[in-house]
């Protein structure tokens, strides 16, 4: 009877190993058959890339494509035009994917290693945000046709996220509950190495200022004028002096938006716009305060008025090691990317402009898991202090790629970000799978977040309740 019985478990051990590895093949090939398709959707939003809260045809193209598959699309949500959700499925487990689309101003750049506009002043995919809205579309798609296949209980859902890059837009869609029920949320996003690190980053507060002062001729009457740019510039100036007592890691950067239109003209308006980091968001809020300080001060001296508007507020990100440790394990499963001869030449030339390169070959190697503080901030904070959370990143621009360069946008134009595009659709796509056959695996995940965020947290976004500033990248 033992021998028998240890025969039946050998047995089902093996029929359960060869239905993962049929599933896991099925995936794959299903994506990869389809690559070229998702491949031309993400170079069309390359080519035609669109800033925060205004991306309509960034987000009429997912949405299509979604519809097509059968999701059912709710639109405009959380009072953002650009915003959706795109569900499928019944039952649970709910896993949500996340998909951004925005660009960056000014970052127009052509599809070689050399710095050159591809159109003089426009927006640009320095962020990679196309590959990444893309990409987790095929993944959402991949998933879909998993569950009608299997027959399996459990809802995938898509979430078109608009204006991450300082217009928190997905901070608006956890405040209008789009997030609640959900039992984990994967993500990615570009980068330069591929990696599944549980990691946090960097809580933020933005905002714009606005002085108002009198305009005059600069020469005949300079003393019936009251420059609204020196309003900004003082407050500059002391914000400056600011940073030699605030804690290390804090960090502060602004841009002048406005300063005028003739030197002869004492300008009656001036802008800037203020963007403020730390680890601890209670001490974002602390230096914030002070800032606003600064800023009433330099009205005061000026004589000018002030008023300002806080235009985005992330948390920083809570990690959650089991999810990373399940998205590492199919990463592995998947592989990095490989470079063809052409991709190789490509990477050769781009690494000629990089301060910093790192080796090529590492595009193809999924690097060991490890805990990372990172220094940069993102709108997937607030999601992941209400829901589970993980994220990998895809080597989609050469090793040694800053974010937000020309290199990026450069790299996210080629076949180098298309096919790390997809090496993240398949670890998604997987990761979710796993967890539909094994929901038990969320028992884990979910007291491993609860013993993180705490018994007593409530959510509160640091933006307040304002309405999303749909106006902040015009």
């Amino acid at each position: 009877m033992k021998s028998a019985f240890k025969i039946l478990i050998i047995w089902c051990i093996s029929y359960n190993l060869a239905n993962a590895q049929k599933d896991t093949k099925a995936i794959l090939e299903s994506l990869d058959s389809n690559k070229d398709n998702y491949a031309a959707l993400a170079q069309e939003l390359w080519m035609n890339p669109e800033l925060g809260y205004l991306e309509n045809q960034s987000a009429a193209l997912i949405i299509a494509e979604l519809e097509k598959e059968g999701f059912v699309i709710e639109k405009g949500v959380a009072g953002i035009p650009t915003a959706f959700t795109a569900s499928f499925g019944t039952g649970g487990p709910v896993i949500g994917i996340l998909g951004e689309y925005d660009a960056l101003p000014g970052m127009s750049q052509v599809a070689e290693p050399e710095f050159k506009a591809r159109v003089a002043g426009a927006p640009g995919q320095a962020c990679g945000h196309h590959l990444f809205g893309i990409g987790s579309m095929a993944a959402a798609i991949a998933i879909k046709n998993w569950i009608q296949s299997s027959g399996k209980s459990g809802t995938i859902k898509f979430y078109g996220t608009p204006a991450e890059e300082g217009g928190s837009g997905k901070v608006y869609m956890v405040r209008a509950g789009l997030f609640d029920g959900l039992d984990a949320v994967l993500s990615w996003h570009p980068g330069d190495q591929n990696t599944s690190n549980p990691s946090t980053n960097l809580a933020t507060i933005s905002g714009k200022f606005r002085f108002k002062g009198n305009s005059s001729h600069a020469a005949t009457a300079p003393e019936r004028g009251r420059s609204a740019l020196d309003g900004v510039e003082a407050m500059n100036d002391m914000v400056n002096m600011l940073r030699e007592h605030t804690t290390e890691s804090t960090r502060i950067h602004y841009v002048i938006t406005k300063g005028g239109d003739a030197p002869n003209i004492v300008p009656a308006e001036a802008e800037v716009y203020y963007v403020i980091r730390h680890a601890n968001r209670m001490e974002v809020k602390s230096v914030w305060d002070r800032v606003v300080k600064a800023a009433e001060g330099a009205a005061l001296g000026t004589e000018t008025q002030m008023a300002y508007e806080i235009i985005g507020g992330t948390y920083d990100r809570l990690p959650n090691e089991t999810l990373a440790r399940l998205m590492h394990k199919n990463m592995l499963l998947v592989g990095g990317v490989d470079y063809n001869d052409k991709d190789l030449n490509f990477a050769k030339d781009i690494q000629k402009t990089l301060s910093n390169p790192k080796p090529i070959a590492s595009a193809a190697i999924i690097q060991p898991i490890e805990f990372t503080y990172g220094k940069a901030s993102a709108d997937t904070g607030d999601v992941s202090w209400n829901v589970p959370l993980a994220a990998i990143r895809a080597a989609t621009w050469v090793p040694g790629t800053p974010p937000h360069s020309w290199q990026a946008v450069a790299a996210g134009g080629t076949d180098i970000g298309k096919k790390a595009m997809m090496v993240a659709a398949k670890t998604l796509a997987l990761s979710a799978i796993e967890i539909y056959k094994k929901p038990e695996t969320l028992i884990k995940v979910r007291e491993e977040f609860n013993e993180r965020r705490g018994p007593d947290f409530t959510y509160t976004a640091l933006l307040g309740d304002r309405e999303p500033a749909l106006d902040y990248r015009k």
